[in-house]
């Protein structure tokens, strides 16, 4: 395993969860706009689907091909997802900050913290 560094060079990869199981696939990542990091992954579940769920990239780490993010299958299965067909809002950011636990708050009055390259 190696640490990530041009994740955006991995989309269309399997994103695994800590034990190995398949969570679908890389479709986005998601920077934070205050740091200009990357910080969450889009990542696309099943052959049909219409939604993505977001996961966070913090501690992540690639193999040949995939991703291996630090979070369970259970957790991430849990986690809201939103249609990749509509802009991400500012609540469907929040969701998901809120259920990985972490400290949310919005880049401006009405503007989201998160924006994809």
């Amino acid at each position: 395993m190696i640490p990530v560094e041009n994740i955006s060079d991995w989309r269309g990869q399997e994103v695994v969860d800590t034990a190995g199981s398949k969570l679908g696939r890389l479709e986005e990542v998601y920077y934070d706009g205050e740091t200009d990091e990357p910080s969450f992954l889009a990542v696309k579940t099943g052959l049909m689907s219409k939604s993505l769920t977001l996961v966070p990239l913090a501690h992540a780490s690639v193999g040949r091909d995939f991703v291996r993010v630090q979070r369970t299958k259970g957790e991430f299965k849990k986690a809201p997802s939103f249609n990749p067909d509509a802009e991400l809002s500012i609540d469907d950011e929040a969701a998901a900050y809120r259920h990985y636990g972490l400290d949310y708050s919005p880049a401006g009055s009405g503007a989201r913290r998160l924006a994809k390259r």
